[in-house]
């Protein structure tokens, strides 16, 4: 399993973004909507909603590119836990599925701080 470090710089940019920039290409575009049920567009709305919390940047396994996790909600209100790089500005989503059990606890427990 993977883990994570939180990282100041990485929330800081991920607030202060006016806008966000995705990157979809035919391989990320499909995995986790055949494998999660997990479309792009709630995938994005985690990050244009602002309705996340940052784990993040991935310390194990090592990746040949920084990897990052935040778990949020979409605006219908599903939780996920989205796995991503950043490439020229643009969040690339790796990887987006439901929170388990123990992210969503985790979740709530921070979001009613």
């Amino acid at each position: 399993m993977a883990k994570f470090k939180f990282v100041q710089w990485l929330l800081d940019w991920l607030l202060e973004g006016r806008g966000f920039s995705f990157e979809w290409d035919a391989g990320n575009q499909t995995k986790s909507a055949h494998k999660h049920a997990v479309t792009c567009e709630e995938a994005e709305q985690v990050f244009t909603k602002r309705r996340f919390i940052s784990l993040g940047g991935q310390v194990e396994p090592p990746c040949p590119e920084p990897r990052f996790a935040v778990l949020g909600r979409t605006a219908s209100g599903r939780s996920l836990f989205l796995v991503f790089t950043i490439r020229g500005g643009k969040i690339r989503v790796i990887s987006a599925r439901p929170m388990n059990e123990k992210e969503r606890a985790f979740y709530e427990s921070l979001r009613q701080e």
